[in-house]
Order: C-alpha cells, then structure tokens, then sequence
C-alpha cells in the first residue's frame, strides 16, 4: 500500500500545482454509528493523501458511497443516490471517481451485481479493508478500469489505530472498542458482512481517548455492533474499560451503544450508576416482546429476562433513560406475540425507539421462512406500535418542564442551538446570538416539551441548584 500511497499523494500534488485547485472528496454515509466513525476515517485518509472537501458531491472529484445493509430500504436508498451521482458524472464531471464501500458491498452478491450492472461504479471495497482505499483510487486512475475488492485485510492492524481521523463534530467523537458480532440473529446480516467479534486492546483504546481528550474532545461515543461483550485479550471486560475511561483528564461525558441484553452484566449497571461521566442512557434492543418469536430470532433471552434487566437499571438508576429497537412483522407473529411487545412497551416505557418493519436479508436464517407476515398487517400493527410509544415518550419529556437541565450544545444556528443532556434527551434552546458555542455546558430551563425533544431557555444558575 505504501507504494500506491506515495504515488497517488504525488498525482494530487501535481493536480494542484497544474490547476490551481486540490482534488475534492464527498462522502455520503448510511446507517450506525460505527458507519459514521469509518467515514471519519476515510475523510482522514483523503485529506493526508492530499484531497480537500467538497461541499457536495456535485463538487467532488472522488465520491465515497459508505453503506448499510441492515434493510432493503436502505440498499433501495443508496441505488438510487447513485443513479443520480451516476448522471453527474455523465453529464458534468466525466472524470469523477465513484466508490462504494461497507456492509452492502461486503456483500459477494452485491459486489457482483455492481460488476454487471453498475460499470460507472469505479471502486467497490468492504468492511475490513477501507484502508487500502489509496490503493484501489491509484489502480482507477492509471488503468480506467474497475476495481473490485471485497476480501478480509486480516493481516493489517485494525484501522482505527492505523489511520489518520477527521470529526464531524470537533467536542465530540466515537471510537470503536471492537468489531464484528458473535450472536447471528436470525434476521440480521451484520454478522455476514462484519465478521466475528474482536476487541481492541484496552491500552489502545485509551490512549486514542487520551489523545482525543487533549484535543478538546468533552464526549466520548464508545462502539461496537455487541459494545457490552468487549473483552480485550488480557481480559479486561467492558465494565472494567469504563472504569479507566472514566479518569481520562478533560472528558466529561460517556456514552455507548449498542448493548446486547443478554450481556448487560450487574457490573455494568453498577459502572452506569456510580461512574459520573458515563451517562444515565442506555440503548437496549428489544427487537419483540413475545419469548417465541425472541427465540426464533435466537436472541438469547426471553420477555421475562428483558423484564428483569430493565427493571434492575430503573432500581438502580432511576433518572436511567432507555432506548431501544423494535421489530414488527416478524415472520410468524401473531396477534399474541404483537400484544406482548405492546405489553413490554408500556411496562418499561422507553425514552425513545427505533422501530422497524421486518426486512428480509437474503442469506439469513429468517430469509428462509415462508410464514411471512402480510404487509397490510405488518403497517397496522407497526402504526399500533408507535401510537403506544409516542404518547409515552411525550410523557417522559413533559416530566421535564420547569427543571433545570445541563446541556452540552452541539449545533448553534443563530438564536436556537440543539444539544443533548446527560440522558441524550434533545434540547432545543433559545439563547442570544453569538453567546454559546459546540461543546460548551449550558443550564437550560425546560419549557415545552414534545415526543421527540423539548425546548428552553438559557439561565445563569449556581452548580449547587441544578435539578
């Protein structure tokens, strides 16, 4: 890779010099957090190899398509963003790079699809080996012709120690604690495309957080498709890395996701509770409240056990606010089983939630069923679904008027900012212009409050009064 690097480094300089202007990256991004993170990476990579960024991919001379292929929407989504990128290249910009990486392409039957159908595509690269991204570009540029390469890089270090990184937020970042998933749900590709759990070194992880620290970084996302199964190879657990985070100098807020239920340890609710940078939030998939259908999807644990483990938090943590994901649709759900996720629902009452229409995944157990769930039903009950939990979440928030809340700002828009408190509740705030900035600790009096968000105002208030 070094080769290409050097070389490809030299052809961006010499672009430069002959026209004036550097070559200009867009990255379009689908899906997780740790999607988002990956693209940091490679906006990173782009820029020490010498490109700057685009304001839009109308503008880019190399366009980085960084995919998801959780649902079918998602893939139907991104086919047709690049039809339209494929017309600016057509039409505009014959010399532009097209690359499309991640989980869909990871994909051998996508991959091969992109092949016979997609020849404007230039590059197609997946999860493990973004980092070889300098070498696939250089190969398009001096052949013409398309690169295909959806192989495991196994024999490189994991990427995140590797790479250089850009942010999109400067006061804030995620780092990834591991890789991949052991679980194979019956319904999700991530396993397929991701690979098999590994960890990161805890010392690593720490010195990358260290390293953000110092750079004004105040909040810490910690990611992993399974993050509460970390366990580095001198068995130091996920409860236990929190514990070191939590003394990294200059952080003050730490999050994670996403958490499996059946690895929600004691020790981890303990870690939550008494550790004051982590915050009192937790995403917790529920994905169905019925036990059979939970056994079909070969979650490893039943109604009764996701009862338990929600009600140890709330004991423990009673500011806790939990979040979660929910599929409807299932294949061989019945009205029962609907009844008892509505049930799990209303008994835990969820701050907030992702929820979903069954989609199948070709090449997963669930994809091969044959008792699949009519979509008239699926949309009713799916509508029956969010009715229950918005007035929920309403509720939760309406909770919060007239307390005083703090709020790490990270977006300002002349008189109205959006931050997020310790809970990761969003809130809109009304300041005056020009006095806050992202990253900055505000004390906010809520005011309104909606199912999604809730609003208010900046106040001047001692530490000693905050509510």
């Amino acid at each position: 890779m070094t080769d290409y690097y050097s070389q490809l480094t030299a052809h961006n300089d010499f672009v430069t010099e002959t026209t004036g202007n550097r070559p200009c990256f867009f990255i379009r991004t689908y899906g997780c957090q740790m999607n988002s993170r990956d693209s940091e990476n490679l906006a990173g990579l782009l820029i020490q190899m010498g490109y700057a960024k685009a304001d839009s991919q109308e503008n880019a001379d190399l366009v980085v398509y960084n995919t998801c292929c959780v649902r079918e929407s998602a893939e139907n989504k991104i086919f047709g963003h690049l039809s339209r990128t494929k017309n600016i290249k057509e039409t505009k910009r014959p010399n532009m790079i097209i690359a499309v990486g991640g989980c869909m392409s990871q994909q051998a039957e996508i991959a091969k699809d992109i092949q016979t159908r997609h020849p404007y595509i230039d590059i197609v690269f997946g999860t493990s080996n973004r980092h070889y991204l300098p070498d696939y570009i250089w190969t398009a540029i001096k052949t013409g012709k398309q690169v295909v390469d959806i192989s495991e890089k196994v024999d490189l270090p994991e990427p995140d120690s590797a790479l250089v990184t850009t942010r999109d937020y400067p006061h804030k970042a995620g780092v990834n604690i591991m890789y991949g998933c052991d679980n194979f749900c019956s319904f999700c590709i991530v396993p397929y495309v991701r690979g098999r759990e590994r960890s990161r070194d805890y010392k690593d992880v720490l010195q990358e957080i260290e390293a953000l620290a110092a750079d004004g970084v105040k909040e810490i996302m910690l990611l992993g498709q399974n993050v509460n199964s970390y366990k580095s190879s001198d068995n130091v657990d996920f409860p236990t890395l929190l514990y070191h985070v939590n003394k990294i100098k200059h952080l003050e807020r730490i999050r994670f996701m996403t958490s499996h239920p059946k690895d929600l340890s004691d020790n981890l609710i303990i870690a939550i509770r008494d550790l004051d940078k982590v915050c009192k939030s937790v995403h917790l998939p529920l994905q169905s409240g019925s036990t059979k259908v939970l056994t079909d999807m070969n979650r490893h644990y039943t109604q009764d056990m996701y009862l338990d483990i929600t009600r140890r938090l709330q004991e423990a943590i009673p500011s806790i606010a939990i979040t979660t994901d929910i599929i409807v649709g299932y294949p061989g759900e019945t009205d029962q089983d609907f009844e008892n996720t509505l049930d799990v629902v209303r008994k835990v009452r969820f701050s907030s939630a992702f929820t979903f229409i069954y989609s199948k995944r070709s090449g997963t157990p669930a994809a091969e069923r044959t008792d699949i769930i009519p979509r008239e039903i699926s949309n009713q009950r799916f509508e029956r679904l969010t009715a229950t939990l918005y007035p929920i979440m309403e509720d939760i928030n309406k909770n919060k008027i007239g307390k005083i809340l703090p709020v790490m700002i990270e977006e300002v828009s002349n008189t109205t900012c959006k931050g997020r408190t310790d809970d990761n509740t969003l809130v809109h705030v009304i300041c005056k212009e020009g006095t806050i900035s992202p990253g900055q600790v505000v004390f906010v009096k809520i005011v309104l409050a909606k199912s999604f968000y809730v609003s208010g105002t900046c106040i001047n208030i001692p530490p000693k009064d905050i509510q």
